[in-house]
C-alpha cells in the first residue's frame, strides 16, 4: 500500500499537515489538494487544535502542480485524477475543444479547497523550504502567516507561459508595484527578498525552520480561540471587501484562457516531444532562475 500524500498530526496544542509525495517535489494531485482541505476540516473540528502548521516532506513545500500529463489540460477533459463538480447534457466534444465553464468549475474546485486555509478560525502558518512553485502559491498565500527556510524560493513561473494565479493573493500580500514587478515576469524570489518585500514574515535556517513555525504554533495556541478567530475574521473581511472573491473567479477563468492560447497548446505540444524539464529550461534560460540559476 502507499504511502498517503498528505499526512496529518496532532500535538502540543497544533496540528501538522505536511504534502508527502518526496519523491516528485510534493507536486500537487487531486488527491494532495483534497487532502489538504480534509486535513484543515479535521483540525478545525478538533478541541485540541488550537493552530496548524503547513509543510512538505523531506525539504521541498511543493514545485505546484504535476504537469507530468500536461497534455490532458489542453484539451476537453481534465486529467483522470482531478474531479470536476460539473457536468452538463450536450453533445460529445469534438477533440480540441475546450469548455470554459467546465475548465472554470475544475480549477475553482481546487480554489474553493485553497481558500480552506483563509477560512479556517484557526491560524494556519506555512512553512515555504525547497520550493514553492506555480500552484503552490495559489495554496500558500491562503495561510495566515508564512515562514521560510533562507535557502528557499518561491515564484509565479506559470506567468511566462501557461496559467495565471487562481487564489491571486499576490496583489494583496504585496501591492500593486511588487505584484506587478514579479508576478508578470514570474520571477523566483528568494528568501531576503521575499522577507524585505513582506510577502514572508520570518526567515531561518532551513534545519530551524520548522521549529520556528511549531514554536509559533504553539504560542497561538495559548490564545483563546474565539479572539484567534474574530481576529482573523476582521483582518480578512477588509479584503474580502477589496473585491479578492471578484479577483479569484477572473484570475480562474483567465488561467483557462492562458491555457488554450495557440502558444500554450504549442508549448504543451513541445513537452510531449521534448519532455518537460527541458520545456521548462527553455522558458527559464532567459531569466536565469528556477533551474537555470547559474
Amino acid at each position: 500500500m502507499s504511502a498517503p500524500t498528505v499526512l496529518y498530526d496532532e500535538h502540543d496544542a497544533i496540528a501538522v499537515i505536511t504534502l508527502n509525495r518526496p519523491d516528485k517535489l510534493n507536486a500537487l494531485t487531486n488527491d494532495m489538494v483534497q487532502g489538504v482541505a480534509d486535513a484543515i476540516a479535521t483540525a478545525t473540528a478538533s478541541a485540541d487544535v488550537g493552530a496548524i502548521v503547513l509543510r512538505g516532506a523531506s525539504g521541498t513545500l511543493t514545485a505546484g502542480y504535476d504537469l507530468s500529463s500536461i497534455h490532458e489540460f489542453s484539451g476537453a477533459t481534465q486529467p483522470e485524477d482531478w474531479d470536476s463538480p460539473y457536468d452538463a447534457p450536450g453533445p460529445e466534444p469534438r477533440p480540441g475543444n475546450w469548455d470554459p465553464v467546465r475548465d472554470y468549475q475544475f480549477m475553482n474546485h481546487n480554489v474553493r479547497r485553497f481558500m480552506s486555509l483563509w477560512e479556517c478560525p484557526k491560524p494556519v502558518i506555512a512553512e515555504i523550504a525547497g520550493w514553492a512553485i506555480g500552484g503552490a502559491t495559489d495554496l500558500v498565500m491562503c495561510a495566515d502567516l508564512l515562514f521560510m527556510a533562507d535557502d528557499a524560493h518561491i515564484g509565479y513561473a506559470p506567468s511566462r507561459i501557461y496559467g495565471l494565479p487562481t487564489t491571486m493573493m499576490w496583489i494583496h500580500r504585496l501591492g500593486l508595484e511588487h505584484a506587478k514587478q514579479y508576478l508578470l515576469a514570474g520571477r523566483a524570489i528568494d528568501a531576503p527578498t521575499a522577507h524585505r518585500i513582506g510577502l514572508v514574515g520570518e526567515i531561518h535556517p532551513a534545519d530551524q525552520l520548522s521549529a520556528a513555525s511549531e514554536a509559533e504554533a504553539r504560542r497561538l495556541a495559548t490564545i483563546p480561540a474565539n479572539q484567534l478567530a474574530l481576529n482573523k475574521l476582521l483582518i480578512n473581511q477588509a479584503y474580502e471587501n477589496m473585491g479578492l472573491r471578484t479577483t479569484q473567479m477572473l484570475g480562474t477563468f483567465f488561467d483557462g484562457i492562458a491555457r488554450h492560447t495557440e502558444e500554450a497548446l504549442r508549448w504543451a505540444e513541445e513537452i510531449d516531444h521534448r519532455g518537460l524539464r527541458d520545456v521548462i529550461a527553455d522558458r527559464d534560460r532567459p531569466w536565469q532562475d528556477y533551474g537555470q540559476q547559474p
